[in-house]
């Protein structure tokens, strides 16, 4: 991956959280890896935890970054969710969610999955 790649995914990421905060989410973590999987956006919302993939593309012409999200991403967003909460022994309701950023205004919408 390239420097350029890599600070456009960033921006993405900077984007959706900055959606998430004016639509009243705490964001806890970016990026949590592990040598396992890794989660995007760690945020709390009205007593739930939301682990959310985001998905960047510069234009819709070939879908927006939702259509990347397949059932194998899906199964790994589980996987990695589940881990976060057994490592962390949270106790309470979560769910996935993904934003798909796009242009270059980088907008982007929370869909729950």
């Amino acid at each position: 991956m390239n420097r350029s790649t890599v600070s456009i995914g960033r921006a993405g990421e900077q984007a959706a959280c900055e959606l998430l905060a004016r639509q009243g989410f705490t964001i806890l973590e970016r990026n949590w890896r592990t040598k396992y999987c890794e989660i995007d956006i760690i945020a709390s919302h009205e007593s739930v935890m939301w682990f959310i993939e985001v998905k960047y593309r510069k234009t819709d012409a070939y879908g927006d970054g939702l259509a990347y999200i397949g059932p194998a991403k899906l199964q790994h967003m589980q996987r990695a969710a589940q881990l976060w909460v057994n490592i962390h022994n949270y106790p309470g309701e979560y769910t996935l969610g993904a934003i798909a950023v796009s242009g270059n205004s980088l907008a982007g919408d929370l869909i729950e999955l």
